[in-house]
């Protein structure tokens, strides 16, 4: 007689274990615990098998029967259920290993320790939001060039015309990997050459007119955000620090006594390590921050977690906030503002080079500059923090031209 809802639910647990026969091989296990398992008792090969279903009311009678009759006709075409089964997770999990965010994450996993973080940050951060939401779960040897572009397209709809570029450029690093590993014949990101909008270069926004330099000091002065963000602000035209190399600055690299910023390779966009001359100024910025964050890894931690450094929009979105626009100053502008003033001061050229950790081509003489000019930098870098204090006072003094 089949199976009711009723009949299952007023069934109780016995000492042993014992079945409810619903029809054509289905039946409810009922354990002692209570727990209700439906199995599907069938004949294959002249041997009887046994398929579970899933337990009750996860499963419920109505869709214990669907299985049960799918069961039936696979029977009916001469195809085991079981081993029907074991097949298709196979697929599931082979499909799931060779999706395009599987590759991707393998793929990062595997070049992370190139790269510096703030890079790998980048690049993670581009794959989520941009990516992995549209064409994630494709498998990777099964994506055409229309639905790359598709994706790259909706970049360029927002104005990120050199983002688009960016993200074709990781997409075709993991079509590459895929292709590396056996799965994927060929490179759709190829195929995309002469598609898209092409980049037009910007110089970094930046302010070089000293009086405009004066107005900019006093904005960082008066900043009314946090102090760690202040003194970010602070140190940024005086360390000549890309935005990423001083936002993710470390406390172990500061060396105190000796007045250095001592940063690893792996942390430069050169991958070479970088020292740079602390000003008396930068040293007291430093101090008056180190009773704050001194005691974790950052010398400007995340207001979310100290376990991470400060956003890279955190100095942009200060700046926007303080009234200068995004043609007027930038993050990167900083350093082209210190470029400018110390060239037009009759500063060597190849001393402001290495202290905007600039490639040297020749790596003997760039070893050797790096060690031989150390006290002209020195002397550089205080001068320039000095000068800057001077427009800050307001007193904008035209100081001798520079014959170091």
């Amino acid at each position: 007689m089949p199976l009711t809802d009723t009949a299952i639910k007023q069934s109780k647990p016995k000492d042993k274990p014992f079945r409810l026969a619903d029809g054509g091989g289905l039946y409810l296990e009922i354990a002692t615990s209570g727990g209700r398992l439906w199995r599907l008792k069938y004949r294959f090969g002249g041997k009887e098998k046994r398929l579970a279903f899933g337990s009750y009311p996860d499963v419920s009678l109505k869709q214990a029967r669907e299985k049960r009759d799918e069961a039936h006709r696979l029977l009916a075409e001469g195809i085991d259920p079981g081993e029907h089964r074991k097949a298709a997770k196979a697929v599931v999990r082979a499909s799931e290993k060779d999706s395009f965010q599987a590759v991707a994450l393998e793929w990062f996993s595997k070049f992370q320790s190139t790269w510096t973080p703030g890079h790998a940050d980048t690049i993670m951060s581009r794959l989520k939001r941009d990516v992995l939401p549209w064409m994630g779960d494709h498998l990777v040897g099964d994506i055409t060039a229309p639905e790359v572009l598709k994706i790259l397209r909706r970049v360029e709809e927002r104005g990120a015309i050199e983002t688009a570029h960016r993200i074709k450029a990781i997409c075709g690093q993991v079509f590459a990997f895929a292709i590396a590993t056996g799965r994927a014949d060929r490179n759709p990101a190829t195929d995309l050459r002469g598609a898209l909008t092409p980049v037009t270069p910007k110089p970094m926004a930046a302010i070089t007119d000293p009086l405009k330099i004066v107005g900019l000091l006093k904005a960082i002065d008066d900043y009314k955000g946090t102090f760690p963000v202040r003194c970010a602000l602070q140190l940024a035209p005086i360390t000549f620090l890309r935005p990423g190399e001083l936002r993710m600055g470390e406390w172990q690299e500061i060396d105190f006594e000796s007045m250095t910023w001592n940063i690893p390779g792996r942390r430069m966009k050169g991958k070479r390590d970088h020292v740079v001359p602390l000003s008396i100024q930068a040293i007291k910025i430093l101090r008056d921050l180190q009773p704050l964050t001194g005691d974790g890894q950052y010398l400007f931690p995340s207001i979310r977690s100290n376990s991470r450094p400060m956003s890279e929009n955190t100095v942009l979105v200060a700046l926007r906030a303080m009234g200068f626009g995004k043609d007027e100053m930038s993050g990167h502008g900083f350093r082209s503002l210190a470029s400018t003033r110390l060239n037009e001061m009759n500063y060597r050229p190849d001393l402001i080079e290495i202290q905007l950790a600039h490639k040297e081509k020749d790596k003997i003489r760039a070893a050797y500059n790096r060690s031989e000019y150390m006290e002209e930098r020195r002397k550089m870098m205080q001068h320039w923090s000095d000068y800057l204090d001077q427009l800050a006072g307001r007193n904008v003094v035209e100081l001798k031209t520079n014959t170091v």
